[in-house]
Formats: C-alpha cells, sequence, structure tokens
C-alpha cells in the first residue's frame, strides 16, 4: 500500500476491545488484508508463465484429440475449483464431466468410460483419496493428467502427464487456507479450456448456442423478426388524411405509423411528435394535410433477419425508439420497439 489511507469513525468494533488494546484500526486491517490477498494472488497467477511449455502444448494436443471425455477430480477446495473448469469446457465445446474423488472408489468410478481422461487436482499430491483412486484408474487404462503444487509427489509421479504448479505461499496470514493455490489452479483450468477452445475453431455463434437461456443467447440468436411479429404493423398510403394518420397511430398503440406505397415500400414513418409539431402551427389546414405532406423522409429501417443487437445499435445512434423492419426484398412487415429489446433483456 502506497501513502496513507483515511478512514471515518466506525461503530461497528466498538463491542470489541481487542484491537484497541493492540492499537490497530479495524479498517485499517481489513484494507490491508485485502490488497495482500490480492498481491500474492496476482503473484502465483503470474509465475504461471514458466508452466506453458512444450509439455503443457503436447497434454493440450492430447486433450483435443481423445475420442472420450475430460473428467476432472479433487477432494476440498480442489473439487470446487474442479467443478467451475468443467462448467467453463462444456459451455465451449469440451465435454467434461466432475467425479468427486472420495466417492469415485464407492461406486462413482463407473462413471469412467473407456477414453476419457482424467485429470486429478490436488495441492499436495497426496490425498488419501487420491492414492486410492489413481491406481483402480491406471488398471481401468485410462491416461490421468495430474496438477498440484507438489513437484514431488505421489500424483506427479503416477500421472501420464503432470502440470506442476509453483506455489511460494497462500494468500492468508498462516499460509494454510487455499487461496493463492486455488487461484492458480482456476487459472490454468480456464487456460487449458480456451486453448481447446482454440484449436477447435469454436466461434461466437457456438458458444451462443450452449447459452440458449441467457443473455448471451439471445444476443447471438434473437432476430429482429423474432420481436417485430408480437408487434402492430401500422401503416397509411401517401395520400391519407389527417383522420385517418390519427387513427392508425392510435389503434397500433406504437405511437408512430409508416407510410407505404402500394407495393409496400416504405417511404417515411410519421410520429405522434410529427402530429404534435404539425398541430402547433398557425396555418394547418386539414383539407391539404396528407401523410405524404407531414411524414418523415427515409426512416431507419431494418431486415428482419438481422440480430435484435443490430437494431439497438440502430437505435443508439440515431436516439430514436423503433425501426421499421422489411423482409428480404425490403416490403414493409413490421416496426421493432426499444420496449421489445427491454423486455428480452437485451439491453445492459
Amino acid at each position: 500500500m502506497t501513502g496513507k489511507v483515511w478512514f471515518e469513525n466506525t461503530t461497528v468494533f466498538q463491542k470489541d476491545d481487542k484491537f484497541k488494546k493492540i492499537g490497530v484500526n479495524p479498517k485499517e486491517l481489513i484494507v490491508k488484508n485485502a490488497l495482500t490477498v490480492i498481491s500474492v494472488e496476482s503473484k502465483a497467477i503470474g509465475v504461471l508463465n514458466q508452466v506453458i511449455d512444450i509439455s503443457y502444448v503436447r497434454l493440450v494436443e492430447m486433450l483435443a484429440a481423445i475420442e472420450g471425455r475430460i473428467v476432472w477430480t479433487g477432494m476440498g477446495k480442489s473439487a470446487l475449483v474442479a467443478q467451475k473448469i468443467v462448467a467453463t469446457l462444456n459451455s465451449t465445446g469440451t465435454p467434461s464431466m466432475f467425479m468427486h474423488a472420495a466417492e469415485a472408489t464407492h461406486g462413482d468410478l463407473g462413471m469412467l468410460m473407456s477414453g476419457d481422461v482424467l485429470i486429478c487436482l490436488s495441492k499436495s499430491g497426496e490425498t488419501n483419496e487420491i492414492r486410492s483412486l489413481v491406481p483402480w484408474v491406471k488398471a481401468l487404462g485410462n491416461t490421468i493428467v495430474g496438477i498440484s503444487n507438489t513437484k514431488e509427489s505421489f500424483l506427479s509421479e503416477n500421472a501420464d502427464y503432470f502440470i506442476h504448479l509453483p506455489l511460494e505461499e497462500e494468500a492468508e496470514p498462516n499460509n494454510l487456507a487455499p487461496t493463492a493455490s486455488t487461484a492458480q489452479q482456476m487459472a490454468i483450468g480456464d487456460a487449458i479450456a480456451v486453448s481447446l477452445l482454440a484449436l477447435r475453431g469454436f466461434s461466437a455463434d457456438d458458444f451462443s448456442k450452449f447459452h440458449p437461456g441467457g443473455t448471451i443467447g439471445k444476443r447471438m440468436f434473437f432476430k429482429v423478426g423474432d420481436l417485430s411479429i408480437h408487434n402492430p404493423s401500422p401503416k397509411v398510403r401517401p395520400d391519407a388524411g389527417l383522420s385517418d394518420i390519427i387513427l392508425e397511430i392510435s389503434s397500433g398503440r406504437l405511437g408512430m405509423t409508416v407510410v407505404c406505397e402500394e407495393d409496400g415500400i416504405p417511404l417515411g414513418v410519421i410520429t405522434d411528435g410529427d402530429l404534435r409539431r404539425m398541430l402547433a402551427q398557425s396555418d394547418w389546414n386539414e383539407l391539404s394535410i396528407s401523410a405524404r405532406s407531414i411524414m418523415s423522409l427515409n426512416p431507419k429501417v431494418i431486415r428482419s433477419q438481422a440480430l435484435a443487437v443490430e437494431a439497438l445499435a440502430m437505435m443508439r445512434e440515431n436516439s430514436i425508439t423503433q425501426v421499421v423492419v422489411t423482409d428480404e426484398v425490403g416490403l414493409y412487415i413490421g416496426v421493432v420497439h426499444l420496449h421489445d429489446l427491454i423486455r428480452e433483456g437485451l439491453i445492459g
């Protein structure tokens, strides 16, 4: 920490005199430890640069070529990290699953199939569960990958592939609770996932296929036509009079109407704002008003097959709340409104 950090008085620790007795400002203690954790974990991840060598490349190439799945296992915090890595791999096109090291030798080993690769996460590489599991997996003929902070261990000696994660210290004062070590595990797991993703040429479209229920999927797949189909399609002819214009805008409930030729080509739009501005003029005459005379020319148009996020970008760029939708040959078929995008959670 550089400089001096000043804090306002707090009542949070008034009931606990231990801070006063040792002369510690609790807020400074909180900040100091938080910054220490961030510093230690950043350093721990930084040293992983030396792990990305030819052995790592061979490991990733092997994982990319297998016909089975990548099965991750571990105990304690390592098991939790393994589950996160499995989720990342599955979402990026690499079939993966989690098998708890303690449950594996009590029946779950049956989920391991021929062609699967087992990756064992373990800080020490010496846990009893890993020691019990590895010989059985070797007997089944599956490839074993070890990832550990201990270079010389049971896991390093028995794995077909091994990644050593150099660790100086954990990020907590007692150097016991897994903090920096799990940060390293998470980072190397993400590195493997992204390396495999790149080898497979996994695209943004591929990614969205595995996230159809969330905002990511909607942004990648939701088309303008998926939204406009639920809206009215107000339109008037260029020679329509004032009463017809007002009725169409009101019935459409979108605050606007499109002005179209007989062939369906949109010529312009008339909004309720256009009507108000026209009525505010003192020289208007109902008999002389037509849609053509008050419409705004060159409306913003988008094809129905365009992504909904493209419509959003068009609205933002032009400070408008709706866009005219046309089919593949340019004929008017509807309107997409800003509210449609908000309703579908596409604005964030």
